[in-house]
């Protein structure tokens, strides 16, 4: 009698999920720096980090921030960095580089030379909506800009 082999299903990227979460991650960064079309910079410490977003660019339906953490615990993100892109016309934020990894595929065959996950783009994005979500709790006194680094 042969014994049948269950097939692996392909894994196959959950894009409702996804967009839901750069939906959300779209309000997160809007509540952490609603004058962005103003200015270039937002800065605020939480805990002992200093976290700073930065537009890098803009465009008519996009804007290029820059998140970057500093001065945390070195075991726990002492140094980030993230670069997103928001789609004004569609509300929703992604994340284009996540340290020093750009262009991220939406899925990986795993595994694979990079030691990606197979959902990896989902992962960056739902550790984005996580840290969002702690510098909106957690996020205190913003630190003023210096008049270099406003927008005019």
């Amino acid at each position: 009698m042969a014994v049948q082999r269950a097939r692996k299903r392909p894994f196959k990227t959950d894009l409702v999920r996804l967009h839901a979460l750069c939906e959300a991650n779209y309000i997160r960064l809007l509540r952490l720096f609603p004058e962005y079309e103003q200015g270039n910079l937002r800065e605020f410490a939480v805990g002992p980090a200093r976290v700073r977003i930065e537009v890098l660019e803009r465009s008519r339906y996009t804007t290029f921030f820059r998140l970057h953490q500093s001065h945390a615990e070195e075991r726990w993100l002492g140094h980030l960095v993230v670069d997103v892109r928001a789609y004004h016309d569609a509300g929703m934020l992604e994340v284009g580089a996540f340290q020093s990894h750009r262009r991220v595929q939406a899925r990986y065959n795993y595994p694979n030379a990079q030691m990606f996950q197979q959902d990896e783009k989902a992962q960056q994005n739902q550790f984005l909506a996580d840290w969002l979500e702690h510098c909106l709790a957690n996020g205190r006194a913003s630190l003023p800009a210096s008049p270099s680094q406003r927008c005019r």
